[in-house]
């Protein structure tokens, strides 16, 4: 199994996080939520991709939805 992936949010564009996902690492991103700090746990199982936050349990069927995810979320760098 490979590493987990330990990032801040925003500190990793979402080609990048896509691309480690696509390798088989799961990536810990911290976030600030109302000025509480919380790790969201990405992972692909090869087939569906997870975003498990605190409060919810996101899937992704496909790449393009992840990206959105990690866009929309704050959690990759705005390029």
């Amino acid at each position: 199994m490979s590493e987990v992936l330990r990032v801040e949010a925003g500190e990793l564009s979402a080609d990048e996080l896509i691309d480690a996902l696509n390798d088989g690492r799961r990536i810990l991103v911290d976030v600030e939520v109302a000025g509480a700090n919380h790790e969201v746990a990405l992972r692909y199982d090869g087939e569906t991709y997870h975003c498990d936050t605190p409060t919810n349990l996101h899937r992704h069927a496909d790449e393009s939805g992840m990206r959105g995810c990690l866009d929309q979320m704050g959690y990759a760098a705005e390029e």
